[in-house]
């Protein structure tokens, strides 16, 4: 007997960690020790593995099977080792050979049908970073698997294909598929139903924020009363986004692999929008669950756009958890089973109403709310909170004036061409600075590199000095006023710009 040898990827969250599959069958009674840190799913693979195996007609050996994963010390979850495990026992009995560096990753049924596993995206991007090219996954999983470059992907539906596949001998098995095949790697454009802006009736002030907003990647949040269109404005801005770039739509891709919502067979091109209920958990919006955590809606919304409706109403911790991403653009979320990082960079729509009943717009006469009411509910969105949104607009009524005009309306396809210009003048001016945006951009370069001269940023000196702004505020404004310029072809923000820019900044305040 020798030792049989194979490899599987273990997540902790987005990050994969290449396993070794070791397996020895020893001369004592029949048994089936699994070794390594394995999750009660993993080491409910002993008693699958072998029906899958006996169903398949490749029988384990009647004697003790000890499976080693290596490195002990990492934890192991999931179903996804049961190829790699069988496929080491089978080596190791002299059944199967030439597994060399192959990772395996599928679940196993008991009448040894291949059954696909989520994060595949993921874990053969970690196989592929680590040298392990040639994979071997679920037919499932195929197109999926192929969409990571460099990968030799090939796909199998039951353990007996498998089997043969790699050298072994058997006589009225179980069911064979087809010749595996080794996928293609295709990124079609997914057909997305796009929100249009024409759809807008008037609310010339909140679609140019919307767009500046789209232009330099900004978080945005509106105020009005209800039926203004808040809403609606916030639909529409993934209409008006660029597609993704290609490590960009890999991130996303890898992530909506990971949360198993689905199978992804092409990369996700369309920024993402996330809108969860206001009754949503902690867990579910910035991620979690029991052993390693999983990503929750703000990873999810990375490159897109995260938007929370009547945001007073969620709970003030889902809130405040949402600080750090919106500065770092990561998520790293801690628990006793280990750490689980995942991307986080999103663009944050937040919708209020003036106050809890709605009313308290123009002169309020019609409002209900006593002033500890109102009070109560804007506490819930904070200062720190509030600080870290680029624009905070006082969005009005729709006049019966603008309904009269007709749909005269710019469409999504025409701002978005704005848009798109005005991101490609971003990438030029800090691709050295390895930044896309306009909001990634660090304090230092606008006042080091990028500086204004003193005459331009007169009123935000004056609005720090009365404390208007923070010194974070002065960032964010000027953030905002260098994507104003890109957004009319300037090559540097003037005065005009960096007063609009302040003025969406105060403008909540002022309302």
């Amino acid at each position: 007997m020798v030792l049989g040898r194979t490899y599987a990827v273990s997540l902790v969250g987005m990050n994969g960690h290449v396993v070794e599959v070791e397996a020895d069958i020893g001369q004592t009674l029949p048994a089936f020790v699994l070794l390594g840190l394995p999750d009660a799913s993993l080491n409910e693979a002993k008693d699958r593995i072998r029906a899958a195996a006996r169903n398949a007609g490749t029988p384990l050996s009647r004697r003790k099977i000890t499976v080693n994963l290596i490195p002990a010390s990492l934890p192991k979850r999931g179903s996804g080792f049961d190829l790699a495990i069988v496929m080491a026992a089978l080596a190791a009995a002299g059944d199967v050979r030439g597994c060399g560096p192959t990772v395996f990753i599928a679940e196993l049924g008991l009448d040894g049908q291949l059954r696909p596993v989520r994060g595949v995206l993921p874990a053969v991007m970690a196989a592929v970073e680590a040298g392990h090219r040639c994979i071997v996954v679920a037919t499932e999983n195929e197109a999926e698997a192929a969409l990571v470059p460099a990968a030799e992907v090939r796909s199998f539906s039951t353990l007996t294909a498998v089997a043969l596949a790699f050298g072994a001998d058997i006589t009225g098995g179980g069911p064979v598929d087809s010749v595996p095949r080794t996928a293609a790697v295709t990124s079609v454009p997914q057909p997305v139903a796009v929100k249009d802006l024409a759809d807008i009736a008037g609310q010339h002030e909140a679609r140019f924020a919307l767009e500046i907003a789209a232009a330099g990647a900004h978080h945005l949040l509106m105020m009005g009363p209800p039926g203004a269109g808040k809403t609606m404005l916030a639909e529409r801005l993934p209409g008006i986004l660029p597609d993704l770039e290609d490590d960009h739509a890999m991130e996303v891709t890898a992530i909506h692999s990971l949360s198993g919502e689905q199978h992804c067979a092409e990369l996700v091109r369309k920024p993402p929008f996330e809108s969860p209920h206001h009754t949503s958990t902690p867990a579910s919006i910035i991620g979690g669950g029991s052993g390693i955590p999983r990503p929750g809606a703000a990873s999810r919304a990375h490159r897109g756009v995260l938007f929370l409706d009547e945001a007073p109403e969620y709970e003030r911790r889902v809130l405040e958890a949402l600080r750090e991403p919106l500065e770092s653009g990561r998520l790293v979320l801690h628990r006793a089973s280990g750490t689980a990082s995942y991307p986080a960079r999103f663009q944050l729509v937040l919708a209020l109403n003036p106050c809890p009943c709605g009313l308290a717009n123009g002169k309020g006469i019609d409002c209900l709310c006593t002033a500890q009411q109102r009070r109560r509910y804007f506490n819930r969105l904070s200062g720190p909170l509030l600080d870290r949104v680029d624009l905070q607009l006082a969005v009005q009524r729709v006049s019966l004036a603008d309904y009269a005009c007709g749909p005269s309306a710019e469409t999504s396809k025409v701002v978005a061409a704005r848009v798109a210009e005005a991101r490609a003048a971003q990438r030029s001016r800090l691709s050295r600075w390895n930044h896309s945006t306009n909001a990634e951009v660090e304090g230092r370069v606008l006042r080091g590199e990028l500086a204004l001269p003193r005459s331009v940023t007169a009123p935000l000196d004056k609005a720090l000095d009365r404390g208007l702004v923070s010194a974070r505020g002065w960032d964010r404004v000027l953030r905002v006023a260098w994507t104003i310029a890109d957004l009319v072809g300037r090559q540097r923000p003037d005065a005009d710009d960096v007063i609009t820019a302040l003025g969406f900044r105060l403008q909540e305040r002022a309302a």
